[in-house]
């Protein structure tokens, strides 16, 4: 589903096409992909697209995200999106996927050890 959301990626100013699913504990799937702007930070990343899409249907656990690019290569969450998925744990496990058949996969606690919380 990440390499399928490719399709519909927006990236006409860094060429670098991103897809993304996001498996809910709903056992539901949403798709993102980002979507660039030429005022830079106003784009969105598909990471972060999935999980809001999820979050407006009212999905509240997170349990996976596997993330495609063209050219196809591992490539894992940007900072931003790192913490932003932070937000709700970080067992989550993060999927960098280059094809159908070759994945690379870690938790969000590996890829952000020392995040921002809200706790105390």
């Amino acid at each position: 589903m990440a390499i399928e959301a490719l399709d519909n990626s927006y990236a006409p100013y860094t060429n670098f096409k991103v897809g993304a699913a996001l498996l809910t504990g709903g056992n539901h799937f949403y798709k993102g992909c980002n979507i660039e702007n030429a005022s830079l930070g106003a784009g969105i990343c598909a990471e972060r697209a999935a999980f809001a899409r999820a979050w407006t249907d009212g999905e509240k656990k997170f349990l996976a995200v596997a993330i495609a690019t063209d050219p196809p290569s591992f490539t894992f969450p940007c900072g931003t999106c790192r913490q932003f998925m932070a937000e709700w744990g970080t067992d989550l496990n993060v999927y960098a996927v280059k094809s159908h058949k070759s994945t690379q996969v870690l938790s969000l606690e590996e890829l952000l050890p020392h995040r921002f919380t809200h706790h105390p």
